[in-house]
């Protein structure tokens, strides 16, 4: 092979190499679930049933929460101090297969981790709602306050 030919030849993989870097994007979000506004999330639950998930622990929950949310802690937390069979990873089986489902918390940050750990358990049609309810009552959507 000669000098040009060889020179060509990088100069095609340095030009595949860039289009490559160009074209392929990153995954925006986490394969399994879908994160939505809380805009949208408001308007899912006022057009669908969803089984309702609030991931954060029973001090948030009993401070205030989306009416009829299903309270199953990710993880300890902001005063709770919860057995290991009380957080979502055991009681994972008590979210409802084949429903949509529709998980929150206080950030949105919980919540993500919670609809990746049901997405990767074979669960279909869960949605994170992002910014979690801080976002929900600073939009003025309702909650239920106390136990």
């Amino acid at each position: 092979m000669n000098k040009q030919n060889l020179t060509y030849l990088v100069l095609f993989f340095v030009i595949l190499g860039v289009v490559l870097i160009f074209v392929s994007k990153p995954e925006t979000s986490p394969s399994g679930f879908e994160t939505v506004s809380v805009d949208e999330a408001r308007e899912m639950l006022e057009k669908d049933d969803f089984f309702l998930l609030d991931v954060r622990t029973p001090v948030e929950f009993n401070e205030s929460h989306i009416e009829g949310a299903v309270l199953i802690p990710l993880e300890n937390g902001y005063g709770s101090n919860l057995g290991p069979d009380q957080l979502l990873e055991a009681r994972i089986n008590e979210v409802p297969k084949g429903e949509k489902i529709l998980v929150y918390c206080r950030t949105g940050r919980r919540s993500a981790v919670a609809s990746q750990m049901l997405a990767d358990a074979g669960y279909t049609d869960v949605y994170n709602m992002g910014g979690g309810i801080n976002e929900w009552m600073a939009a003025g959507y309702p909650v239920v306050t106390g136990p």
